[in-house]
């Protein structure tokens, strides 16, 4: 039994799997799946398979697990062993490691030991060779470093005596020289240096000329002209004899120190010429100590082919053909540019500078300080002489000519000045240096101060204009101060006012006609844009039309051309800071000539013109009102070009730009009013012609005889009703079209509308209507409704309007159909409301009395019994 049992035992548990230490080092090893493989190890394969419902039995597993333990508790003391052997290893390992450390440390302080002791040897071999020997290095050795050591400092020594030996044999030198100068008043022996020639030797002669010229006035003051100071108390000078000269050293120092500048200066040409830029340079030294290189700067810059040519060439006259000066001063073509004869000048200049500063680099040391001696001598010279000679002959010509010619010269200079400074002159293809970029700068503001300072400028421009102004709108002017005025009321005092200043342009214009400095091109100039001919310069003489008189978009257009190309000129001649003061003043004249003069004297006109035909028994003129249409223009073109360009430049100071902001307001209030005026009189004065053609309506006109039946059918409308249709759709709305447009053509119909149908509306209310005449009525009224719905109403206004044609149908219906319209009747109507343009679009109970009153069949029991209705 027992064996069977051990057998059986052994069938039923197999002994669990083996493993070692490598199973566990890879990097794929889970716990889990290990944990899974021994549990699978575990269940016998004949069991795996077996029905679901034996019972579990744990003692595989257990002796499975228990197998793994004491396997991994084998495996666990042979890491621990092998763990404990690689610990001693490392401490093994450190303990080498620190005693390596060591070694390489005292090895390291015996090196700079040794390197200490060698710098000391090298500093001080005599203290230090036997130091150095008990370092472990041979005397021999220290020996031969000790005596290269030795040999560099005995070189220095030799080069320290031989300076002193040159400084010496100068001294002696000077001290001779001055010897002879003092005693015989010669320099022979720097005579002598100077003529063997070379520019070794005359770099010489300079430095001890200069050095002599010290030493005469501290040893022979009297030459100098000042008293000996050098006595001590006790009778002894202070190092200063021989005070009774028979000589003056100073004289012929400074002789001798001219001759020498002179022969500098010769050698410094002829290196010129030969291009001998190292000479140059040398010769440019010995100058600059000698006196500061004035003398040199002065010769190259006066003596330059540049100026001598342009010298000879400065005398000519501006030679440009008069067609140019005549397109200068045109203020309608365009500005020819720059005067030729200066723009070579500047090309020329341009070129020049170039070339020369790349010499000037080479050739002085001082490069900077000559380069701009040469750029104020261009400027200053040739450049000023040649503006000023065009600028004079522009004056000759015209203020317009004399400001187009400033501002062209000023622009094309100011590009020359750009590419100077682009091209960098003496540092190319640098940009040039901050000095120079300053020096042009103001050489070029000072070429432009005497034309620009303070007002003059601004002045000049607004005098220009003004004259312009005046010669263009001279014959408006003239036309409009003959023209009778008949306002009256507060229209009377603008009125007057507006008068004031056309006489004052009128005045202006021809007073400077008269002017005696008037130029001959200027004064043919001004009578070209006036209209005139030089045999009618009398203003008594002078004849204007009707057509003088009317205002002109495009004469406002050259007028606001005019100005903008002044606008430019103050922008870039003038400075920032004064811009906002210069568009001010050019504002001031626009609102004044264009604003008051030109827009404000056609409204004025117009207004005259409708305020005398208020109560006129002819039919009105209303040819007037298309002047309107180019006034409204005129002034959107003003507001226009004052809002985006001249505001809009003076936002720098908000003073000045809230001054133009309100002046600019103020005066296209100021037209706005007069517009709306002439527009109020011009219904005035159609209301009051339709009234008085209403009242010409004979009483018998809607109730006709039999007799005038055949005539009744072959005519339309009464000749009341024709005669104010065509009025109104003829005259009154064809020419207000002319003169508004858009929102306001439609207020101003409305309101010619509504008045007009508040006229009708009473109108027929006066008249008996019988049966024939009634269809009188509606055909008048359909005439008056499509007359009017011609014009462009609003839809209130329009409905209004349509209220006529009810009228018109209370003439002609039966009383049943007047019962049945009396029913939608409102409380008030039209005519009593007021008839404004908020009035209702229904017939009022009284007005559908009063009409159906007129009716010949009104005392009829039918129509009575629809009255009583109401």
């Amino acid at each position: 039994m027992e064996r069977g049992g051990s057998n059986s035992s052994r069938a039923l548990f197999p002994k669990g799997p083996s493993f070692s230490l490598s199973d566990f080092s890879s990097k794929d090893f889970i716990v889990r799946d290990f944990v899974d493989s021994l549990a699978e190890t575990a269940v016998p394969h004949n069991r795996r398979s077996g029905p679901s419902n034996n019972a579990f039995d744990p003692k595989p597993l257990i002796r499975t697990f228990e197998n793994a333990l004491s396997q991994l508790s084998t495996l666990s003391e042979e890491l621990q062993v092998k763990e404990s052997e690689l610990l001693s290893q490392v401490r093994r390992a450190e303990i080498q490691h620190d005693q390596t450390l060591d070694t390489l440390g005292r090895k390291l302080d015996q090196s700079m030991a040794q390197f200490e002791a060698l710098d000391l040897t090298l500093n001080n071999p005599g203290s230090s060779n036997d130091n150095f020997g008990s370092n472990g290095m041979s005397n021999g050795n220290g020996r031969s470093d000790a005596g290269g050591n030795i040999a560099v400092q005995i070189g220095e020594k030799l080069e320290e005596l031989d300076r002193k030996r040159r400084k010496a044999q100068d001294a002696n030198f000077l001290i001779q020289c001055w010897l002879e100068v003092s005693d015989s008043g010669q320099l022979t022996s720097l005579e002598e240096i100077q003529k063997q020639g070379g520019a070794e030797n005359k770099i010489r002669c300079a430095v001890i000329a200069r050095q002599l010229m010290r030493i005469s006035q501290r040893l022979d003051p009297i030459s100098w002209g000042q008293q000996p100071n050098g006595f001590r108390g006790n009778g002894i000078t202070n190092g200063v004899t021989g005070a009774n000269r028979k000589h003056n050293t100073r004289e012929v120092l400074e002789k001798f120190s001219e001759l020498l500048e002179q022969d500098l200066l010769k050698q410094f040409n002829n290196s010129y010429r030969r291009q001998n830029f190292d000479d140059m340079m040398e010769c440019a030294k010995v100058l600059h100590d000698f006196n500061g290189g004035a003398s040199v700067i002065a010769t190259f810059v006066n003596q330059h082919q540049f100026f001598i040519d342009r010298d000879q060439l400065i005398t000519d006259e501006v030679t440009t053909d008069g067609e140019t000066w005549d397109q200068l001063a045109d203020p309608d073509s365009d500005p020819p540019g720059v005067e030729p004869s200066l723009q070579s000048l500047i090309d020329e200049v341009k070129i020049v500078m170039q070339e020369e500063s790349f010499i000037i680099k080479r050739a002085f040391p001082f490069y900077e300080k000559v380069l701009i001696k040469f750029i104020q001598r261009v400027f200053q010279q040739s450049i000023q002489q040649r503006l000023e000679m065009v600028l004079d002959k522009a004056t000759t010509i015209s203020s317009l000519a004399f400001l187009r010619c400033l501002h062209a010269s000023r622009s094309y200079i100011g590009a020359l000045v750009e590419d100077l400074k682009t091209h960098g002159l003496t540092e190319h293809p640098e940009p040039c240096s901050s000095q120079i970029a300053q020096a042009l700068d103001q050489q070029l503001e000072e070429l432009f101060v005497p034309y620009l300072v303070g007002n003059s400028y601004i002045d000049r421009e607004k005098k220009s204009l003004e004259e312009m102004y005046n010669s263009l709108l001279f014959k408006f002017t003239l036309y409009h101060s003959r023209r009778k005025k008949t306002p009256t009321g507060f229209m009377a005092s603008l009125a007057q006012q507006g008068t004031q200043l056309l006489a004052t342009a009128k005045d202006a214009y021809m007073e400077r006609l008269d002017s005696s400095d008037l130029t001959p091109t200027q004064k043919r100039m001004m009578l070209r844009v006036a209209g005139l001919q030089d045999n009618s310069s009398n203003k008594n003489d002078i004849e204007v039309s009707e057509e003088h008189g009317i205002i002109s978009v495009a004469y406002a257009k050259r007028m606001i051309g005019w100005l903008a190309e002044s606008v430019r000129r103050a922008l870039e001649l003038g400075s920032a800071s004064e811009t906002p003061k210069d568009v001010n003043i050019l504002l001031n004249l626009l609102l004044t000539s264009m604003g008051q003069v030109y827009v404000e004297t056609a409204l004025d006109a117009a207004l005259d013109a409708a305020q005398s035909q208020e109560n006129v028994k002819n039919e009105p003129d209303l040819s007037y009102l298309p002047n309107v249409r180019p006034a409204v223009t005129i002034t959107n073109l003003m507001s226009r070009f004052i809002t985006t360009v001249l505001i809009r430049l003076a936002e720098s100071n908000t003073t000045v730009r809230r001054s133009m902001e309100a002046q600019t307001k103020m005066a296209i209030e100021a037209t706005e009013k007069k517009t709306n005026a002439v527009m109020k009189s011009t219904m005035d004065v159609a209301v009051n012609w339709v009234t008085r053609i209403l009242n010409q309506q004979k009483k018998l006109d809607f109730r006709p005889k039999d007799d005038d039946l055949e005539v009744l059918v072959d005519s339309l409308q009464t000749p009341t009703c024709l005669a104010i249709c065509t009025f109104l759709s003829s005259k009154v709305a064809a020419l207000a079209a002319q003169a508004i447009d858009g929102h306001n053509l439609e207020m101003f119909s409305s309101e010619l509308a509504l008045s007009v149908h508040r006229l009708l509306f009473e109108h027929f209310k006066k008249f008996p209507v019988n049966a024939t005449g009634g269809l009188m009525v509606t055909k008048d009224i359909a005439k008056y409704v499509s007359t009017m719905k011609e014009w462009p109403l609003t839809k209130e206004v329009e409905q209004i309007v349509e209220l006529l044609t009810e009228v018109g149908y209370l003439f002609i219906i039966g009383p049943e159909a007047l019962r049945e319209r009396s029913r939608n009747l409102a409380a008030t109507g039209p005519g009593g409301g007021g008839g404004g343009a908020g009035a209702g679009t229904k017939l009022g109970k009284a007005d559908f009395k009063a009409f159906v009153q007129k009716r010949e069949d009104a005392s009829t029991v039918g129509i009575q019994s629809v009255l009583a209705g109401l």
